[in-house]
């Protein structure tokens, strides 16, 4: 995979960057959705597909990318196909930072060394290109204005900024309320953004950690002690995003 295209991981860290508060959007959340977004860039190179719910790996041969093929790897080891919400929940956080070191070797980004309190060494990253952020919200703006189904890679580009709660971030206030909810439907154009994206929600809101239980028996000669209800899906809610711009600098953690 040349450098001539940027991934999906990329194109969302960039969205997400803030030149206003020195910081990304949500880290937490931002990590979920850049292990999502790896999934969505593998199956657009055609070498994983979803399988229901879970992801296959279809073609095992490295894309060229060294953050992509990491995960690949990590995929193809598992041997089986994983359901992509117990993938995205892994134990893979820290993605932010591996992306912004990625985007420094790449020239997309520079890093900036400082301190916090005129102690704590910190590194900042600041872009390198305003044409780049400019390029990539032009893609989702035109997307949410005029209606025209987006390419799949913008769709799912789409899909996880709402995933991630980028809504609120790019498109703030009320004046932002109908462009924000046109981003969430947009998600409905691409299957495999849909799915990674619902997986990043339902990890925040912890659906992948509840376990199943089932209905205890009741003691010999006694009926139940009334109906077994199931329990109510967590609301797909996602937190609110500080306003960013198009020129960045982050603070590493």
């Amino acid at each position: 995979m040349g450098r001539s295209r940027r991934t999906l991981p990329e194109e969302l860290l960039l969205l997400a960057l803030d030149p206003a508060t020195g910081t990304t959007a949500q880290p937490q959340s931002l990590d979920l959705g850049l292990a999502g977004a790896q999934l969505v860039e593998l199956a657009l190179a055609g070498r994983i597909a979803p399988d229901g719910d879970r992801i296959a790996v279809v073609v095992p041969r490295p894309t060229g990318d060294p953050t992509l093929d990491c995960a690949l790897e990590l995929l193809r080891r598992r041997g089986a196909p994983v359901r992509a919400v117990h993938w995205i929940g892994g134990p893979r956080l820290g993605l932010r930072q591996v992306y912004l070191s990625h985007l420094e070797r790449c020239g997309m980004v520079a890093a900036v060394p400082g301190q916090m309190c005129g102690v704590l060494p910190t590194t900042r990253y600041q872009a390198t290109d305003n044409e780049i952020s400019r390029e990539i919200r032009a893609r989702l703006d035109s997307a949410i204005r005029t209606g025209v189904p987006p390419d799949p890679r913008t769709a799912a580009l789409a899909a996880l900024a709402h995933a991630v709660g980028l809504g609120k971030h790019l498109y703030p206030g009320n004046e932002g309320r109908s462009s924000r909810s046109r981003l969430r439907d947009l998600i409905r154009h691409d299957p495999m953004g849909g799915l990674v994206a619902h997986a990043v929600m339902d990890v925040q809101n912890g659906v992948a950690a509840q376990p199943r239980r089932s209905p205890a028996p009741a003691p010999a000669g006694r009926p139940p002690a009334g109906p077994v209800r199931a329990a109510p899906e967590p609301a797909r809610g996602v937190p609110m995003q500080p306003r960013h711009g198009s020129m960045a600098r982050v603070v590493a953690h």
